[in-house]
């Protein structure tokens, strides 16, 4: 469970600062975004753990993988100028 963990928080950092290189524009900070995906990423291998059990290291790390991606989707903002509305 420890290796789960601590293999999660590290695929969730790996993706998060690959995205925050890739696409450094298209995220508003760079905090959050480093920290979302390995919160993400454990969040995800928890979850999993529980559901599957002990035994599948591998699955739980797919898991992991996916949440984190999914989740630092929607931190990505829109390409281009956004329009923001006149004050009233």
């Amino acid at each position: 469970m420890i290796l789960e963990a601590l293999g999660s928080v590290l695929i969730g950092l790996a993706i998060a600062y690959g995205a925050g290189r890739w696409q450094p524009r298209r995220f508003h900070s760079r905090r959050l975004l480093l920290s979302t995906g390995p919160a993400a990423a454990l969040l995800g291998a928890l979850l999993s753990h529980t559901v599957l059990g002990a035994g599948h290291t591998p699955t739980v790390l797919v898991v992991a993988l996916g949440f984190a991606v999914a989740l630092l989707s929607l931190l990505v903002r829109p390409a281009g100028r956004v329009r923001r509305s006149a004050p009233a």
